[in-house]
């Protein structure tokens, strides 16, 4: 048997507001946007260059799951995004107003910062060593 995660889903304050940055900011894709309700949408996003897994943004339904936008794990990093081209993103995502929470680390097995997103959510950006 063969199983594989397909979508995580990233609670956000707004649809658009999500959209807009993660597409223009972090160069991610919009696999889809179909309106499901009046309020609700099944939105997926994905890096550039790949497919799987995709984020769902999930716009926050209640008051509960508005106090989850921006820190779903606590304060600890939640996703990790890999590159093949480190410096240059980082470089081009640093000229977007990425907000970095530390300088740049060569580790033993990887080139690695952390930086946060449009709502404060913790993410690894890693280039692995060969």
């Amino acid at each position: 048997m063969a199983q594989r995660l397909n979508a995580i889903a990233l609670i956000v304050r707004d649809y658009d507001e999500a959209i807009d940055y993660y597409t223009r900011v972090l160069d991610f894709t919009l696999v889809e946007d179909t309106q499901l309700s009046p309020e609700k949408r099944w939105v997926l996003i994905a890096p550039p260059g790949s497919s799987q897994p995709q984020l769902l943004l999930a716009k926050a339904a209640n008051a509960e799951q508005t106090t989850r936008i921006g820190n779903q794990t606590g304060g600890r990093v939640f996703l990790f995004l890999h590159t093949d081209d480190f410096w240059t993103d980082y470089q081009r995502m640093r000229e977007r107003g990425v907000r970095f929470c530390e300088t740049p680390r060569e580790e033993s097995y990887a080139t690695v910062v952390v930086f946060e997103d449009l709502y404060g959510n913790r993410w690894d950006f890693i280039q692995m060593k060969s």
